[in-house]
């Protein structure tokens, strides 16, 4: 009777219904897991890893005193980063985070959004490797919305520690493959296309990376996930904090680009951080339409 929760709007939303619980994660396999983890921002992964070497020794050292340790706010808890730990029968020790609620209770079933059972895995990659890494949706209370969160794990005799960080930031790849269903989308029915380019819940926005289709000839924005009040607009005079014309320029790179995928480099509103950030948009013409996607790379001090 498992229940998974498509949407988390409230942080109470991952704390419920235990026998099976909705709420965190799948781990991909190992070797995905670790490439993932070092496609962030170097200094989230470093500080995760951190914190987790302090846990494990604290944890070696005293098991009962640092179980109280993890829970409390003290020295195991960084920012958006904290401790938490799973027995190896799926019963959740400690927390230094919401889930602290879960403490007592088996947690194998628990989910995250898209229904992944990353407890389980996490306790199968302990027991065959030891150590790993899992990625997985969770609310990032400090953003209120669900994000990529990797977390770094390890069995010390018992039980498994983990601290994981938020990843919002996708690839390039990511962005190249959300590009290229949306051109299939536009060829096939650009008017339904953009009806699901401009659905916020839909498969065309994903934390920081979503669509946009400006006019080839009109320069109208026809659809965007990310900047829903240009829809219907002309955008010829949008320009980025530097004073660059956006969706003109991105017109003449989908012409210019022809069968092909152009690029364009400016600064854009990330909707995730709300900052203004760099940003890479691949770009490709269908018939009077340039549609694009883009990301937004690790900032320069944000390593």
């Amino acid at each position: 009777m498992t229940k998974t929760f498509q949407t988390l709007g409230v942080a109470g939303m991952l704390l419920v219904g235990c026998a099976g619980l909705p709420a965190a994660a799948g781990e991909v396999t190992r070797a995905t897991t670790n490439a993932v983890a070092t496609s962030a921002p170097a200094n989230d992964a470093a500080r995760a890893q951190a914190l987790l070497d302090r846990a494990v020794a604290a944890y070696e050292k005293d098991p009962g005193r640092a179980l109280v340790d993890f829970s409390m706010v003290g020295p195991y808890q960084e920012g958006d980063l904290y401790v938490y730990v799973v027995g190896a029968n799926g019963v959740m020790q400690a927390s230094g985070g919401s889930s602290v609620t879960l403490v007592g209770r088996d947690v194998r079933e628990l989910r995250d959004a898209e229904g992944k059972q990353f407890i389980k895995e996490m306790l199968a990659g302990a027991r065959n490797w030891g150590s790993g890494s899992i990625q997985y949706r969770w609310l990032n209370g400090e953003h209120g919305r669900i994000e990529n969160k990797v977390a770094y794990y390890r069995k010390s005799g018992d039980a498994v520690i983990a601290v994981g960080y938020y990843n919002s930031h996708a690839t390039p790849d990511e962005a190249r493959a959300m590009l290229a269903r949306a051109v299939d989308a536009v060829r096939q029915d650009p008017k339904a296309a953009f009806a699901r380019i401009n659905d916020i819940n839909g498969a065309f926005v994903h934390d920081d990376v979503y669509v946009f289709v400006v006019g080839i000839d009109d320069h109208v924005m026809h659809a965007s996930g990310g900047t829903p009040r240009l829809v219907g607009r002309k955008v010829d005079k949008v320009t980025d904090i530097s004073g660059k014309r956006i969706f003109p320029e991105s017109v003449e790179v989908a012409k210019a680009a022809a069968r092909g995928t152009g690029e364009l480099r400016y600064t854009w509103l990330n909707p995730v951080t709300r900052r203004q950030e760099s940003k890479i948009t691949y770009l490709e013409r269908v018939g009077d339409y340039a549609v694009g996607v883009g990301y937004y790379p690790p900032q320069p001090g944000k390593q």
